[in-house]
């Protein structure tokens, strides 16, 4: 898969298009809709930085060898109150809310 096919299912995952990412990144628009209309294996390293930042992730996602890293978050460390955990259940359940579906 090629960085124009990652950055199209980029975009629709992050609900932005490609004017909205150029004006963000500071690049012309054209530059982006050539990068996935030609679905292009190489790109100007500048703007691809710029583009990773404003969607939010690095430059590497559009590697063909990116894998995600999957972070854990623990608590068992710490003694939460009952109201701190429902707090963080809470939240848990808002992150997982936001997952395409």
């Amino acid at each position: 898969m090629g960085i124009g096919s990652k950055l199209s299912i980029l975009m629709k995952k992050k609900g932005t298009n490609a004017n909205e990412v150029a004006q963000k990144a500071d690049i012309p628009p054209q530059t982006i809709y050539s990068l996935i209309r030609r679905d292009a294996k190489k790109v100007d390293i500048d703007s691809l930085i710029k583009i990773a930042r404003v969607l939010g992730v690095n430059a590497e996602y559009f590697s063909d060898d990116y894998e995600p890293q999957t972070i854990a978050a623990h608590h068992d460390d710490y003694q939460f109150t009952e109201e701190e955990l429902d707090e963080i259940e809470e939240f848990k359940r808002y992150v997982l809310s936001k997952r395409k579906k």
